[in-house]
């Protein structure tokens, strides 16, 4: 089939990660290239050869034509830029003629094909897959798992396919806009980054797919209704069907917890989690000061709280008076 764009937006603390999306993605589906939409600047005298990387190219976050850019940077956590660019990322790629865009998490590994999404987006303008595809049985997989669907989105957006049609196009300017207004980690008011705005899209645009295949986008929040397995062969399967790609969030942290509980006591998903640890370390990033993120910081190396970036983004006021909120000194925002 002729080529695929896919991308995946990241900063450079996950750059080992956007290495082994890379790898794997390359090893199953060598017609698709990959790029990377960086949320990030390089510290002084760190290396980054995209090339080396196995990507076809990187769009930084400020040749997205982001509208006050310093503002969106400076009001938004590193997570919540990460998704926000996604929309703008997705908008730029169609318009300038892409045919098919495919959306994965850096986070995410590939263990097979994908050529069926391909087949999908000859069909379908957008494909989702939902964090669920059957119901829950145990009281506390229902309180995980499906009621966690009701409060930060019913689609899991570390994948979305969309087509460059008029529908595909229409799709990705309505989330490219909602989410430069309304990409927010504020669950309470309704808001889950760009995850819960695509509640909607089955909603407002026609010729959406929700693929509901349990090989696709498996994680902690579905694994307790798709057993691993791995046969004599070495073949990797989810619920008996063949394993695309695993979405390995948080997995040093409440992900790994979240998978240990719902395993199942199977040891198969904890080989995939070793493997992937050690993809992680052949892939590790040197040079790299610790928790570094360039946007994370005032102008004097200040971590910049949460709190700061709230009260900036509530106040129009104090976004008049203090046009560049990163500045340090007398004059700054800097509370």
């Amino acid at each position: 089939m002729a080529e695929l764009h896919c991308f995946t937006s990241a900063s450079f603390a996950y750059l080992d990660r956007v290495r082994v999306l890379a790898e794997t993605l390359a090893k199953h589906n060598p017609n698709w290239k990959l790029w990377l939409c960086l949320v990030d600047q390089e510290p002084p005298g760190f290396a980054f050869h995209p090339e080396q990387d196995g990507l076809a190219g990187v769009v930084r976050i400020s040749e997205l034509g982001i509208p006050n850019l310093r503002t969106q940077i400076f009001t938004h956590d590193i997570v919540e830029l990460c998704t926000l660019v996604k929309g703008a990322m997705l908008d730029q790629m169609l318009a300038r003629g892409a045919d098919r865009v495919v959306y994965l998490d850096p986070d995410i590994a590939v263990f097979d094909t994908l050529a069926h999404i391909e087949c999908l987006l000859t069909q379908y303008d957008v494909v989702l897959t939902p964090h669920q595809v059957e119901p829950d049985e145990l009281p506390s997989a229902i309180r995980d798992n499906e009621i966690g669907s009701l409060k930060w989105g019913v689609y899991n957006l570390g994948f979305l396919a969309v087509a460059g049609t008029l529908e595909g196009r229409r799709f990705a300017r309505w989330w490219r806009d909602r989410l430069l207004d309304h990409c927010y980690d504020d669950v309470p008011s309704g808001l889950f980054t760009d995850q819960r705005w695509c509640d909607l899209v089955p909603a407002f645009f026609d010729g959406v797919h929700v693929l509901r295949d349990p090989g696709y986008n498996v994680a902690s929040w579905n694994l307790s209704r798709r057993p691993i397995t791995i046969d004599e062969n070495g073949d990797i399967k989810a619920a008996g069907r063949p394993l695309r790609f695993f979405h390995f969030t948080k997995v040093n942290w409440v992900g790994e917890a979240m998978i240990e509980r719902y395993s199942g006591g199977r040891v198969e998903v904890f080989e995939l989690m070793h493997w992937y640890r050690r993809r992680l370390m052949v892939h590790a990033t040197h040079g790299l000061p610790k928790s570094w993120w360039a946007y994370g910081t005032y102008a004097d190396g200040t971590p910049i709280p949460h709190a700061h970036r709230r009260l900036y983004r509530d106040r129009a006021d104090l976004r008049e008076h203090y046009p560049n909120p990163f500045t340090a000194g007398p004059a700054a925002f800097l509370p």
